[in-house]
């Protein structure tokens, strides 16, 4: 197993003397600066789940009040996602280059503006300009902000940060579910969704939190002074140079295995509630705020499981959890008996969204110093852009079989995918970051 032998003294993650074991002691010794961008970047993953999820549960408001067909709000679901994953890349290369905390505030107030944007749209052509230009920035946040702050934190606590922050995540598609359901009910429906939108400008005011050059980290300062005296610069395409090129392919296949299994299961969830439950509407939106209650914890645990039994032993882990949890859900013989699917589904949503959070500290500690923006940016969003091919994939499986077998169905293709580059890729906890370092070539505890 890769460790950490020599971790750098920089104030922002060096260890105190007498280390806090306490469940939240790796907070509590992050330095103030630390914490501060710790909730910043908390405060925007939060809002960029909800930002994302919220047009995929205003669909129906959608087709009633532009006049679009449900293939057209598909379309353009895909093409923002397809589109975060160029955002993505790109983001993470100008972090890169010009610095983590500076883009950070770009990105914010780039995807802020189109969701705000999103709710004066007229017709599907406006909507589906607005959502790719969207999709933009709200691919190269969750990149950025989980470099910055993976760089940031003390090694040993690494997975414990950033799976706290990726738990912002299952909060935020509970916003964005409260927001598409009662609050956009409690208005007309021509305006109850673009309200929903507008509410979409409010991560806008975490850039008053963060300081530009100065939150960014000592690694990347001292790498980009590096770079700078050697007049070297880093190019787009350098996470496919021949030393790195492996790591960014299977991190991408990690990424898009771990993502294809969860939308083939999570996106056609309300539906399958409704079509093979005989549930209302309304109850298999409550259903889905109780997976995503179940997400937070689960988003939590793995953090911690992380940081003790390693990066690829969580993945594996959570993902074979996944698969039992979705098939007790998907066929056990509940029927609609909310006594049942309610503490199942909170069980399924642990592992569900739990999943996740292993991919901020992995994926930092995978890539080197002068390219981890744009090699994690990319391996998480060409991800999210692959995964759009298991949405697909489900209603054709459906053809064939009941909608429930074909979201299992995917789902199992998905994990299959994530577990093949946990036995190539090597274990990585714990492992010190600094300026100029080779990628991680040892493979051998695989």
């Amino acid at each position: 197993m890769t460790t950490a032998t020599n971790i750098p003294a920089e104030a922002e993650g060096a260890e105190s003397e007498a280390p806090d074991r306490s469940l939240f002691g790796w907070y509590r010794e992050a330095p103030r600066k630390t914490r501060r961008v710790f909730w910043t970047v908390f405060g925007g993953w939060v809002m960029d789940a909800a930002d994302a999820q919220v047009f995929q549960y205003l669909i129906p408001l959608l087709i009633m009040s532009l006049g679009i067909t449900l293939t057209e709000a598909g379309s353009i679901a895909s093409a923002s996602y397809f589109a975060a994953a160029i955002g993505g890349w790109l983001g993470g290369w100008l972090c890169d280059r010009y610095g983590r905390a500076r883009i950070l505030i770009v990105t914010i107030l780039w995807f802020s503006v189109f969701s705000f944007l999103s709710g004066f749209a007229q017709n599907y052509e406006q909507m589906l300009v607005i959502r790719v230009l969207h999709g933009i920035g709200f691919g190269a946040e969750w990149a950025v902000g989980a470099v910055l702050l993976g760089e940031m934190i003390n090694p040993r606590h690494r997975g414990k940060a950033l799976g706290a922050v990726q738990s912002g995540a299952p909060i935020g598609s509970g916003i964005a579910a409260l927001m598409a359901g009662p609050v956009a009910a409690s208005f007309d429906p021509d305006i109850g969704w673009r309200i929903a939108f507008w509410a979409g400008l409010a991560p806008a005011l975490l850039i008053f939190f963060i300081r530009k050059g100065s939150d960014d980290s000592q690694i990347f300062k001292d790498t980009h002074a590096k770079l700078k005296a050697e007049n070297r610069s880093v190019g787009l395409g350098a996470i496919f140079n021949r030393k790195v090129v492996w790591i960014t392919l299977l991190a991408s296949m990690l990424s898009l295995g771990v993502q294809g299994a969860a939308y083939s299961v999570a996106n056609y969830l309300t539906s399958f509630m409704t079509v093979e439950r005989g549930l209302t509407q309304t109850v298999a939106g409550l259903l889905v705020l109780v997976n995503s209650a179940g997400g937070f914890f689960g988003c939590i645990a793995n953090s911690y499981i992380s940081d003790v039994m390693g990066r690829r032993t969580v993945f594996r882990l959570f993902g074979f959890g996944f698969l039992i949890m979705a098939s007790i859900y998907l066929f056990g013989p509940w029927g609609g008996n909310l006594w049942f699917l309610v503490p199942i589904g909170m069980i399924y949503g642990f592992f569900q969204f739990g999943m996740y959070a292993s991919f901020g500290p992995y994926f930092t500690e995978l890539f080197p110093t002068e390219i981890r923006g744009s090699g994690q940016a990319f391996a998480y969003n060409s991800g999210r852009a692959g995964a759009a091919l298991f949405i697909l994939a489900v209603p054709i499986t459906a053809q064939f079989m009941p909608l429930s077998a074909a979201m299992a169905t995917m789902g199992i293709v998905g994990i299959a995918c994530a577990l093949i580059p946990t036995l190539i890729l090597p274990e990585t906890v714990g492992r010190a970051l600094s300026p100029g370092q080779e990628p991680v070539t040892d493979r051998s505890d695989a």
